[in-house]
């Protein structure tokens, strides 16, 4: 290796999604490379593909390890998974063999992190539908990267700009959801999200609480949640040294953290926290028909390695036509090589 930056490795996600595409197009960016050293994880043929569709002016190399990548600007490092026919499988089409492939991907990314042959790992998009078509029943890249690494106590954070949301629960149903707002998993929240705050350089965080039902409950007219579970979570993180506050109504927590009165956002369910973090990062473009810009990096919390993401779909109905914005994929390498830092200086 020419140099001691931190080894990344990226996944393609579903191989016929717009996931090679936004890969490839962001290892094109050269400030990439004075960061990190990138490693594309997918089939070799697949990345042709999409390259040649869509005339990317970029070499691919192909490897096997990570040890024989050269990280060049300008020559795509790409770990050959040969593990996908494209000629079967037409863009944006939900099949089980995409799906294998993608999960296998995957696998192979945080079996390298496991094994220290690469510093973090950075997942593109996958479709659930193919994942589970192939026999994999997961719910999404939070609970691959959990089981496989063993760990029981993780969350999913999502970070654009200065708003950082954490999940208390994330792909459950709702009313299950609704059953999971508990003292000791909340409080494990706080903990996990003002630690991420910390390595993402806020030396004191402070963490704004969402409450579960309308007005927080407004003091017991719409539910007891919040009296039973969220504020002793609150009140025990204080004793612990915690900065938090709440429950907060979540119509106003999220804004108060944009305008930047909290550094962090604890949200009880998916959508809570998706939403307004969503509304902030994506930018819809009604002329053109199509997203302007796709911001935003998921995180997750608690892993013995670093995992990031775009934080949007796979998008099939636009696979193919060179329209995918990649600034997302930008976003989540920085930032896994800002947490590969953190993480060797033992914050």
């Amino acid at each position: 290796m020419k140099n001691k930056l931190p080894i990344i490795g990226i996944t393609m996600g579903d191989p016929v999604s717009v996931g090679p595409e936004i890969a490839i197009k962001a290892l094109t960016n050269e400030d990439i490379y004075s960061i990190c050293n990138p490693i594309l994880i997918g089939d070799f043929k697949v990345a042709e593909r999409i390259r040649d569709l869509l005339n990317i002016n970029v070499e691919l190399q192909k490897i096997d390890s990570p040890n024989q990548a050269e990280f060049s600007f300008g020559k795509i490092d790409i770990l050959d998974m040969d593990n996908f026919d494209h000629e079967k499988t037409k863009l944006g089409e939900i099949s089980a063999d995409a799906g294998k492939a993608a999960f296998e991907n995957i696998k192979k990314v945080i079996d390298l992190a496991l094994a220290e042959e690469i510093d973090a790992t950075v997942t593109g998009p996958i479709n659930k539908e193919s994942i589970n078509l192939a026999g994999f029943k997961f719910s999404g890249h939070t609970e691959i990267y959990a089981h496989y690494t063993n760990t029981k106590k993780y969350a999913m954070l999502l970070v654009e700009d200065n708003l950082r949301v954490i999940h208390v629960s994330t792909h459950v149903p709702l009313r299950m959801a609704c059953d999971l707002v508990k003292k000791k998993r909340i409080l494990d929240t706080i903990e996990l999200i003002d630690s991420a705050c910390k390595q993402l350089g806020v030396s004191h965080p402070k963490i704004g609480v969402a409450g579960l039902n309308p007005h927080a409950s407004d003091g017991g007219l719409f539910g007891d949640e919040e009296e039973k579970e969220i504020i002793p979570a609150v009140k025990e993180a204080r004793e612990l040294g915690y900065d938090a506050e709440g429950p907060i109504p979540s119509d106003t927590l999220f804004s108060k953290a944009i305008g930047g009165l909290y550094d962090g956002c604890v949200a009880m369910y998916h959508d809570q926290g998706h939403i307004p973090f969503k509304v902030v990062g994506f930018n819809w473009d009604k002329a053109a028909g199509k997203m302007k810009s796709v911001r935003g990096v998921n995180i997750t919390l608690g892993l013995p390695i670093i995992r990031t993401s775009v934080d949007h779909g796979t998008a099939m109905e636009i696979a193919g036509k060179g329209i995918a914005s990649f600034e997302a994929m930008i976003l989540a390498i920085k930032y896994a090589a800002k947490l590969s830092k953190t993480r060797k200086k033992g914050i």
